[in-house]
């Protein structure tokens, strides 16, 4: 390809990332507006988390059949016009004021993304020369990192506007005066949606006029002379848990941050635009992977070291107290920032025609983000304490420590 091709091929990925990023991080400021505006407990509002990333563990392996089905650049239109249509379901959902409504939307959503990024991050690897595609790569993540922070930012801004004073009028009222400032609360996200739902639209068009190269997916005759079974590749299979507690673990960082914020005396209209900063603290610890990894460290020694940070910093964020714990929750995600690229490349090395199976499975691990929030907002409904069920990120971290120094090493041929 020309140069400038490239340049426009890679623009139009870029914007992809920027959209996994913006739509992926808008739940944490929707988990505390919809506790409010739908009058929902803690172990309900999380079904946002488990509604979004539950699609990918159902969308995995769908996503690969229908690529293979429509080509690559079809397949992201399609998956942008799926993320649309949910985007358009929050519409009657904020109307009617129904959960239900916003909960499909999400996972139409979700279903969307999957479909997009199994089709988009081939792209990053094949436009340019493989010895750069890692760089590549890390600039696609600053994308969706800040995407996030621009996200949780302007939605805030949108739905939080004077919500202390709001919130205290609602205590007050009863019958049909708190259905209709219920009511009018719930359409506050009406116009931002839309305004989703048209850019998610026009990016759909741009994608199939862009005509980007399609990827090839065939296999590396190589690679078919490996007759080992998956199932003996145990290293790969303790991979997938360990990002199965990875993503559950950020999310959890991530996402209930807005809740836990306001619980420890932050105010309801500052308290959802504290995932900006955990996105910070990722985007930081990213550039420093980026320096660092493979130059100096190696990724499992890199995994190591993340697992014995977030270890530290979840144990100040459980037994410290008021905003210490707060800050410590959000250092938790720059703890997180090596632990995808350390766990993945771990998990798929030598592999070869089992690869792109694996890579399915690990996808499907993501759904980590939709059990983990669950277990954790049923635990703070069943004892009244947001801080203490931090607890469940400990074992995760263990784990997660376990397979970057021994893990991923079992079952492995020498």
């Amino acid at each position: 390809m020309k140069k400038n091709s490239i340049l426009f091929s890679l623009s139009i990925i870029g914007i992809l990332y920027f959209i996994f990023g913006f739509i992926t991080w808008l739940n944490s400021v929707l988990i505390p507006f919809l506790k409010v505006a739908c009058e929902l407990q803690d172990s309900q509002a999380y079904l946002v988390t488990f509604a979004f990333y539950i699609s990918y563990f159902v969308m995995a392996l769908p996503s690969s059949w229908i690529l293979k089905k429509t080509g690559f650049a079809k397949g992201m239109a399609f998956g942008l016009i799926i993320m649309a249509t949910g985007s358009i379901v929050f519409i009657p959902a904020a109307y009617e004021r129904n959960y239900t409504y916003f909960l499909i939307g999400l996972f139409l959503q979700g279903t969307g993304l999957a479909l997009l990024q199994t089709a988009a991050n081939p792209y990053v690897t094949i436009l340019g020369p493989i010895e750069s595609a890692a760089k590549r790569m890390s600039i696609m993540g600053l994308f969706n990192k800040i995407a996030g922070m621009i996200g949780i930012f302007w939605l805030s801004k949108v739905l939080f506007s004077n919500m202390t004073n709001i919130t205290e009028q609602i205590k007050t009222l009863d019958g049909i005066e708190k259905l209709a400032e219920l009511n009018l609360l719930a359409q506050r996200l009406i116009i931002p949606y839309i305004c989703i739902a048209i850019g998610l639209f026009l990016l759909a068009i741009m994608v199939l006029m862009a005509k980007l190269p399609e990827v090839s997916n065939s296999e590396d005759p190589q690679d078919s002379k490996e007759g080992k079974s998956i199932f003996k590749f145990y290293y790969m299979w303790l991979g997938v848990l360990a990002l199965f507690l990875y993503v559950g673990s950020e999310v959890i960082a991530i996402d209930t941050l807005g809740l836990y914020g306001i619980s420890k005396g932050i105010s309801s209209e500052f308290a959802p635009m504290l995932g900006t900063f955990s996105l910070i603290a990722l985007t930081i610890g990213y550039i420093l992977g980026i320096i660092f990894v493979p130059k100096k460290i190696s990724q499992s020694k890199a995994l190591a070291i993340s697992a014995s940070l977030a270890l530290i910093f979840s144990m100040f964020a459980i037994f410290t107290s008021g905003i210490t714990s707060v800050v410590f929750i959000i250092l938790l995600s720059f703890s997180h920032a090596l632990m995808w690229p350390g766990i993945w490349p771990l998990s798929i090395d030598r592999l070869g025609k089992h690869t792109a199976v694996a890579s399915a499975l690990l996808i499907m691990a993501i759904a980590g983000g939709a059990v983990m929030p669950l277990v954790y907002g049923g635990w703070v409904t069943s004892i009244g304490d947001r801080q203490l069920p931090y607890l469940i990120l400990i074992p995760c971290y263990i784990f997660i420590g376990y397979y970057s120094i021994w893990g991923h090493k079992v079952g492995k041929s020498k």
